[in-house]
């Protein structure tokens, strides 16, 4: 990914420096979550995306899930220390929950581009014919994706991903709430279906979202998911 989904803050930074000048390996320093930052501007995915849901999405919604996951982090490692796994374990839907929302939403707005950028159109490529092969046609694949994001009850995502277990044959999955793409499937591209994804420019009509979304997917990193 383009930003780390963790990142040694600068007085982690100067401990780790320290400590490998003593005795090496001897500290080890977690590192924070932290918000990564956009490869574009809020505005540029207008008219497909607003320029407010893109700034509340990502600088509200996405930092409440970075805020949640340090914190649960903080909560197993103390616990931990104290030998208490019993109150290590009760933190793991919190853990589960804020880091998952975490890392799809990092994913997430890697997928996207501006329309006037690399925005929109269809994969070209190895990507292009693994669709192809799987799904029939382009035209296809995008019906069923929608077809899925429409069948999610309550909040989810829709993927595109690969199976390991099946030679990287493509799969299309869905997963409620935040729970992350894990196991033997690399999650390519995601499309999110939270109301706050599309609530304040799409209201009740979230269908027209699922259309519009696809003029701004960024077919280039997800081929660079998908070949590595």
């Amino acid at each position: 990914m383009s930003t780390s989904l963790f990142r040694a803050t600068p007085v982690a930074r100067s401990a780790l420096r320290a400590a490998s000048a003593v005795k090496p390996a001897a500290t080890f320093v977690r590192g924070k979550a932290t918000l990564p930052d956009l490869q574009y501007d809020y505005g540029a995915l207008e008219p497909y995306i607003s320029s407010k849901i893109m700034e509340l999405h990502h600088s509200k919604h996405h930092q409440t899930y970075v805020n949640g996951l340090n914190s649960a982090l903080t909560t197993i490692a103390e616990a931990e220390s104290k030998g208490d796994f019993t109150k290590a374990a009760s933190v793991a839907p919190l853990l589960n929950f804020h880091g998952g929302g975490h890392a799809n939403h990092t994913l997430f707005w890697e997928n996207l581009a501006p329309a006037s950028r690399e925005g929109g159109g269809s994969p070209d490529g190895a990507l292009g014919k693994a669709i192809t092969t799987e799904f029939g046609s382009f035209e296809t694949f995008v019906k069923q994706m929608n077809a899925a994001l429409a069948g999610i009850q309550g909040s989810g995502w829709a993927w595109l991903a690969k199976d390991k277990a099946a030679n990287g044959k493509l799969a299309l999955i869905t997963r409620a709430n935040q729970d992350p793409v894990t196991g033997n499937f690399v999650p390519l591209l995601g499309i999110d279906a939270w109301e706050h994804a599309y609530y304040l420019q799409y209201e009740n009509r979230k269908a027209e979202y699922f259309e519009a979304i696809w003029n701004v997917i960024n077919w280039k990193t997800v081929a660079k998911r998908f070949e590595a």
